[in-house]
């Protein structure tokens, strides 16, 4: 089972969209069967298998096995991740297009490379999957507090200059069989959580 996986396509993603089938892709984390999800979701078992069969169907449950009891074979099923992702791939014509208004201090900006990230990302997942690959990426993640607007101003301007620097000092525009990257750096406000 993957940590997470990036969903592409729209009906796959409207399928787990769906309340019950995302309690049901949460509790699949662990294996389980029709009935035994029943119980825990308060639903009958053919509902359940409904649902189940939806989820496999867009590759969101996998069989785990079958097991017979008496003339009845009950299959365990599983989450194909332990969380999910929806990419920007999955709304086509109005996912979010950076180059549309790229402004370094507009929030919304931020927000359609993220979701740009999200959806490159996703699709190096899964052709790296099918090629049996891993991807070469590199992140960092952590947090800063700032005394000021000014000191957040001044951070953003040094980190710019910094990252300049290092792309210029290492960008290669003629490098035979190099391959581009893509960098995004951001800085907002952190979000607590509730």
């Amino acid at each position: 089972m993957d940590e997470v996986a990036v969903i592409e396509d729209a009906a796959a993603a409207e399928a787990s969209l769906d309340p019950m089938r995302s309690r049901l892709l949460a509790e699949l984390v662990e294996p389980g069967s029709a009935t035994s999800l029943a119980a825990k979701v308060g639903l009958a078992r053919q509902k359940v298998n409904y649902h189940l069969r939806t989820l496999e169907r867009h590759g969101l449950v996998e069989l785990v096995e079958e097991r017979k009891k008496g003339n009845v074979t009950e299959r365990v099923m599983r989450a194909t991740a332990a969380s999910f992702v929806i990419s920007p791939t999955a709304l086509s014509a109005v996912q979010p297009d950076p180059a549309r208004s790229p402004d370094r201090l507009s929030a919304r900006w931020l927000l359609a490379l993220a979701a740009q990230l999200v959806r490159d990302v996703g699709i190096l997942i899964t052709g790296a999957t099918k090629a049996q690959k891993r991807v070469a990426t590199f992140a960092i993640d952590g947090e800063v507090r700032f005394a000021s607007a000014a000191d957040r101003a001044a951070f953003a301007e040094e980190l710019a200059q910094c990252v300049t620097s290092l792309v210029s000092k290492y960008h290669d525009e003629s490098a035979e069989g190099g391959r581009d990257h893509r960098l995004v750096v951001a800085v907002h406000p952190s979000v607590k959580e509730r």
